[in-house]
């Protein structure tokens, strides 16, 4: 990769890091011009923190269960039947039972320790 595509998309990634952050900020109740002040200063900080350094992002799908599906898990695990859980959720058992095979899935990943965890 070339030193001006490397610098391109170094660049990409603060902005857009700046970007996400002043969204959040935002969401949480910071006017526009803080919120900006807020997503700069994040991204200020990565480049200072993390430059030089070679990085990947995982997908990371394990931290990604939404409220609905960590509910429905907790019912399952509580006692739930199929039915009951597709009638509360306007749902079908079959799809109940995947939603349920996908969040334990997720779950487990997120409980596993890892093999050279402390």
């Amino acid at each position: 990769m070339s030193r001006n595509l490397m610098e391109a998309r170094r660049s990409e990634l603060l902005a857009d890091a700046a970007a996400q952050a002043a969204d959040v900020a935002k969401e949480l109740g910071l006017d526009q011009d803080r919120a900006d002040q807020v997503g700069a200063a994040v991204a200020d900080r990565l480049a200072e923190n993390w430059s030089g350094q070679v990085l990947s992002f995982p997908k990371n799908h394990a931290f990604k269960l939404s409220q609905r599906e960590r509910e429905i898990l907790a019912a399952h695990r509580d006692g739930a039947s199929y039915a009951e859980l597709a009638r509360k959720y306007d749902m079908t058992e079959r799809g109940i039972r995947k939603l349920i095979r996908r969040a334990e899935l997720r779950d487990r990943d997120l409980r596993q320790m890892g093999l050279f965890a402390p």
